[in-house]
């Protein structure tokens, strides 16, 4: 009897330190990403309320989510930093600074993308990156550190040999996507060229502007392209919330896979996209556009070239050293 009441006490008390440690959990986040259809899983999260779902199925009920877009990472990675959000979902290229640059206290959580993004141009001259002239300007995400930045980057190497890795750079002009679709339409703007993401590139192509350059050639496979990060001070307090977030991401990829139209239904709801849905659905008809996937790919490829740089002081052993453990069960690379 005296074993059957220690029990009890005990699980009592079990019991007790579990629902505390659920108490002292968020039940209120911030999440950003970009616009465009890269971050499609969040849309479909976003409307299904999957996070919502998970975190009350383990236990974490009264879940809010606020999602915010940003028009570029950069200034993404500086509201992590600041607390104004709690994670983000955006470029390798920012997980993996931001990991060097906080020794490790910024990991990545998921990836939920990896698409190709293709630079396009309306100027009939430049047909590939070697017609690319010292006046000429192409739009990105941010300069510098952006995916597109960073592959623009990798291209010179290739071309111009590792001293001239930045021969590009002053090419670049920072511009959110929309912007750059509006400067690419525009014949009399500075902008002739935009280092795209979909489903910006394909309605600059279906405009009548053409393909100079795909990621894909670039790095040779597919490149992560939507990652949700964050510091590992936030994932150490909420892992229900990193548990769930992880769970809804791997439902909302099923749920687009199954039914890609109604996940663009559920991101023109959400993002104010007056895209033609059938014109979207036709993009994801598009060679390599349904790649929405959890696992890391391409980012050790992307960590040596910023490594050699200089500008990742810090090279990794692995894909693992700067994603959360809790994310080890994933395939990357």
């Amino acid at each position: 009897m005296r074993l059957l009441v220690r029990g009890i006490t005990a699980l009592g008390l079990i019991l007790g330190l579990c629902s505390a440690a659920l108490a002292q959990q968020k039940t209120e986040i911030s999440i950003t990403r970009q616009p465009g259809i890269l971050y499609l899983a969040s849309h479909v999260m976003e409307t299904q309320k999957l996070i919502e779902k998970h975190a009350a199925e383990d236990g974490l009920k009264g879940v809010t989510v606020n999602w915010r877009t940003f028009s570029g990472g950069g200034a993404q990675t500086d509201a992590l930093l600041s607390g104004n959000v709690d994670v983000v979902n955006t470029g390798t290229g920012n997980l993996l600074l931001l990991w060097d640059r906080t020794r490790g206290k910024v990991k990545g959580i998921i990836t939920s993308s990896a698409q190709p993004v293709i630079l396009v141009s309306r100027d009939p001259r430049i047909k590939s990156l070697k017609d690319i002239g010292p006046t000429d300007k192409i739009a990105v995400p941010t300069v510098g550190v952006s995916t597109q930045a960073i592959l623009l980057q990798m291209a010179a190497a290739q071309m111009f040999g590792e001293a001239d890795t930045k021969h590009f750079d002053p090419n670049t002009v920072q511009l959110g996507h929309p912007d750059a679709m509006a400067a690419l339409a525009n014949k009399n703007h500075e902008v002739a060229s935009h280092f795209s993401a979909p489903p910006f590139q394909y309605i600059e192509i279906a405009a009548g502007n053409h393909v100079v350059a795909n990621s894909k050639d670039i790095i040779g496979g597919p490149l992560t392209q939507a990652t949700f990060f964050t510091t590992t001070a936030f994932a150490e307090s909420n892992p229900v919330l990193v548990k769930a977030l992880r769970e809804a991401t791997v439902e909302a990829i099923d749920l687009i896979k199954k039914n890609p139209r109604e996940a663009l239904s559920e991101y023109k709801q959400i993002s104010g996209d007056k895209t033609d849905l059938d014109a979207l659905v036709k993009i994801l008809e598009q060679p390599d556009m349904m790649e929405f996937r959890t696992d890391p790919q391409g980012t050790m490829k992307f960590a040596a070239h910023l490594h050699r740089l200089g500008t990742l002081k810090t090279m990794p052993a692995a894909w693992t050293d700067y994603y959360l453990p809790e994310s080890a069960d994933l395939k990357g690379n």
